[in-house]
């Protein structure tokens, strides 16, 4: 009898077909040897999943709900637009699903430390958030020029406790965060985990933070047959390295439900304009996995842009390029001005102000909507908005409401 997906992918050694996989340095065999053996016995664990069950029920406030948006739907004159509200989810994005349960594996580990990169910071405040609650020392790099566009989840990662390192190399974005994280990290690996923030990096983390995030796929899965009484015709979410989407896809990846990726398409289509790696790259290992990624002349991760600093990252989760390589998921794009207009039309339409990366899924369903007016669409709202706010409203005017 031929297993679930989510149990036989990935393989032991964790590939997704050709994709995934640990290339690191012999120094962090050892310590991702012990993050794995570890994850294995504790996703088994009575005691673990129940204390996480509780986290995520008391703390948390799951289980978050499904708001149908009949206001949108009417703008659109089309499909139904439903949005899975991981922006209720406690400190306001689905990044603290992973974050809380890496910390639990932490203390499991003895570990004293939480080490990790963020884009648009809400991984960081999810990781500082986890932090104190375990009693966790906390540091987070941020490229400078996030901390900058992102500053209002900077100070709460300050005021939770958590210590704020830039990266100030290269573009000083998410990939260089990640570079400045794995170098402090490979100091001492000890004491320290590295809680990677998304679907990416070596094994275990790819099948880690995605086990971790399937609560909102399954959770979505549930309430909509409660809402509608059947499965929707399509669910979406935005894609960067992609934790949100392999979130919601997990529950419905061996179910007759279209899957829409959604990359960002920035500003234009020329290296360094955008960050769509399954449209625009190819094959390449970087940060300890293969996969695929946007490269240089010279074979090296390429520049990348997106509004949504969350998302500019110029590789992606190897289960990513695995699904789209099998024709399991499709590959949607949207440029910075689409993810604008959504986050205004969301906002002036809904009263739901959605952070800018999640703006590129809803800006995907407006049109997907439009072009098939018969569909249920669910949409993975993997974050809400006020982080955005004080960079949106300087560089983009607020619109006048248009019904």
């Amino acid at each position: 009898m031929q297993k679930p997906y989510l149990e036989s992918m990935p393989d032991a050694n964790g590939f997704f077909g050709k994709f995934g996989g640990a290339f690191i340095p012999p120094q962090l065999e050892e310590a991702f040897r012990e993050i794995n053996q570890a994850y294995d016995k504790l996703s088994k664990s009575f005691e673990f999943l129940h204390e996480l069950k509780k986290i995520r029920k008391h703390y948390q406030g799951r289980p978050t709900p499904i708001t149908y948006c009949k206001n949108l739907s009417d703008f659109v004159s089309g499909g139904q637009i439903y949005l899975k509200r991981e922006d209720l989810n406690h400190t306001g994005a689905h990044k603290l699903n992973h974050c809380m349960a890496e910390a639990l594996l932490a203390k499991y580990l003895g570990k004293k430390k939480l080490i990790a990169e963020t884009g648009a910071g809400q991984h960081g405040v999810a990781l500082a958030t986890a932090a104190a609650y375990f009693g966790l020392e906390c540091e987070i790099h941020m490229g400078e020029v996030d901390i900058a566009k992102e500053h209002p989840n900077v100070v709460r990662m300050k005021i939770l406790g958590a210590k704020v390192v830039p990266a100030t190399h290269g573009l000083k974005t998410l990939k260089e965060a990640v570079d400045s994280a794995f170098d402090a990290y490979l100091k001492d690996p000890a004491t320290q985990l590295f809680a990677i923030g998304s679907v990416v990096g070596p094994h275990p983390f790819p099948k880690m933070v995605r086990d971790f995030q399937s609560v909102v796929g399954f959770e979505a899965k549930e309430q909509f047959h409660e809402m509608t009484g059947k499965l929707p015709d399509m669910v979406t979410a935005c894609v960067g390295g992609g934790s949100n989407a392999m979130g919601i896809f997990s529950a419905f990846i061996e179910d007759p439900v279209k899957l829409y990726a959604i990359e960002p398409a920035g500003k234009g289509s020329n290296l360094g304009e955008h960050s769509a790696s399954l449209t625009y790259g190819s094959e390449g290992i970087m940060h300890g996995f293969n996969s695929i990624m946007l490269k240089d002349k010279d074979g090296n991760p390429g520049p990348v842009h997106s509004i949504g600093s969350g998302i500019d990252y110029p590789s992606v989760g190897p289960e990513h390029a695995y699904l789209s390589s099998i024709g399991r998921t499709n590959i949607g794009l949207c440029n910075d001005d689409e993810a604008v207009d959504a986050f205004y039309t969301l906002s002036q339409h809904e009263g739901i102000i959605p952070a800018l990366e999640s703006a590129h899924a809803v800006a995907f369903a407006m049109k997907y909507a439009k072009e098939n007016p018969k569909e249920a669409i669910l949409v993975n709202l993997s974050g809400r908005g006020d982080k955005d706010i004080d960079y949106i409203v300087e560089h983009y005017p607020i619109p006048v409401k248009h019904t």
